[in-house]
């Protein structure tokens, strides 16, 4: 029932001497990193550099490049009315869409409203904690090695520094010995391999979260990845999609859950060989997936784009700054609306219970959440994006404590009903000798007054 609107402004101006200088770069990549220093674009605000229609800095059959960080290339060509045209699209895919508000709304929408894809994507929380396993189902066959406390620093904590203003995150590893998938692969005779169909994946998750018992004690959301080291007797495994085609990466991922990667191990060359083997596992190509699946579980995916747009790849840093921008106005919007949500649920609790006792401090922590998510859509609305996140992350603390304050727990309160049905069998039994007493006593005073007084 609500309507979220996005209005752009644009300006124009010409480029600097260190500009021009910058853009005299041999390739786009080279230009991009050269303009990163000169520019000082606050979050949510976009740079658009227009080249000449003849300049070289765009490859063949490029019109628009966007590089890594919140600015983009564009090639110079046609009416005023079509480069502008062709700004607006640029914007759009840098920016937040009406797709992202439905995508970022999409637990508030009713069944059938949003395609699934749209569900796919984490929901906003101001904490992760990031579990890797090893899953080791032989181990009296492979005696696997993993440098994962390297392979975090190396390639995990780039991404995770970056993310940090999105939330809090943990990171923790572990290694589980004869945990296997529940799911007995099918043996294919032409490859001499075993294979996991796409109908067989969802039945692999539930015997496998049974073991990890890391979500337990988490109060925030866990994300899975499960590195998997098929046993000797179904191996080598691989997983098939939906046309029956193998999965390049050997891996899947499952939405607001995490991502299960199989890594087969070569055979000793010699049938002789003692046994456990040793396996040092490639972090490098193991990591390359969790990254991809962690940036499809907080709906980083890439969208489709023209032939000629050319998007830089985000680099070690797993995400461009453009597209941190896109998830925090994702994730403002979706936090706006879970306060909403929330006061909405309390007030109607409170309503419900008329002799509930508020307290003070829940009463300020109400005109907190308030005060700061008004804060939060009046700055999301000036552009004032990192702002309007902060607002907006106070909103749903200050929200979450007064509806979970231990004073308004609605088993402390009971209506006049229960009141009734508990009290009556308790004075009941004490209270019809009394009444009965008391209507005697009323009687044989009546009768006093009814009798004639006797005068000597």
């Amino acid at each position: 029932r609500t309507s979220v609107t996005s209005r752009y402004e644009m300006v124009y101006r010409g480029t600097t001497a260190q500009e021009e200088a910058a853009l005299a770069a041999a390739t786009a990549r080279e230009a991009d990193a050269a303009l990163h220093p000169l520019q000082k674009p606050s979050m949510g605000s976009l740079t658009m550099y227009v080249v000449p229609e003849t300049s070289s800095l765009l490859p063949q059959g490029t019109v628009v490049y966007v590089g890594r960080h919140r600015s983009a290339l564009l090639r110079a060509g046609g009416s005023l009315a079509a480069l502008q045209a062709r700004l607006r699209q640029v914007t759009q895919l840098m920016s937040f869409t009406a797709a992202s508000v439905a995508a970022a709304l999409s637990d508030r929408a009713p069944d059938g409203r949003l395609s699934p894809d749209a569900r796919r994507s984490l929901k906003s929380s101001l904490g992760y904690e990031i579990t890797f396993s090893l899953l080791n189902p032989d181990p009296k066959s492979h005696a696997v090695d993993w440098d994962i406390e390297g392979a975090v620093n190396r390639f995990v904590k780039p991404v995770l520094d970056k993310l940090s203003l999105v939330a809090n995150f943990s990171v923790d590893s572990q290694i589980l010995y004869y945990a296997v998938l529940g799911v007995t692969p099918r043996y294919d005779k032409e490859s001499s391999s075993f294979l996991l169909s796409t109908h067989s994946l969802p039945h692999v998750i539930n015997p496998v979260e049974a073991r990890l018992g890391s979500s337990a004690a988490s109060l925030y959301p866990v994300l899975n990845f499960l590195l998997y080291v098929p046993e000797r007797s179904h191996s080598p495994l691989y997983i098939q999609d939906k046309d029956g085609a193998p999965v390049s990466t050997n891996a899947f991922h499952s939405p607001r859950w995490g991502g299960i990667m199989v890594y087969n191990i070569e055979a000793p060359a010699s049938p002789q060989t003692s046994l456990p083997l040793h396996v040092d596992v490639d972090m490098a190509r193991v990591m390359e997936v969790f990254l991809a699946q962690l940036r499809l579980l907080f709906g980083l995916s890439r969208e489709e784009v023209p032939a000629e747009f050319l998007l830089e790849r985000p680099g070690n840093e797993g995400l461009a700054d453009w597209e941190l921008d896109h998830l925090l106005w994702a994730h403002t919007v979706e936090n706006i609306a879970t306060v909403s949500t929330t006061l909405t649920s309390l007030a109607q609790l409170l309503d419900k219970i008329g002799n509930i006792v508020i307290k003070d401090d829940v009463a300020s922590e109400v005109y907190r959440a308030v005060a700061s998510v008004q804060s939060a859509v009046a700055k999301l609305g000036m552009g004032h994006l990192h702002s309007a996140f902060q607002a907006s992350k106070e909103a749903v603390t200050s929200s979450e404590r007064a509806f979970f304050d231990p004073s308004l727990l609605h088993l402390l309160y009971f209506p006049d009903d229960q009141k009734f049905a508990i009290y009556i069998p308790l004075f009941l039994p004490m209270a019809v000798p009394i009444l009965l007493s008391l209507a005697k006593i009323v009687r044989e005073t009546r009768q006093r007054k009814k009798e004639p007084t006797k005068m000597d």
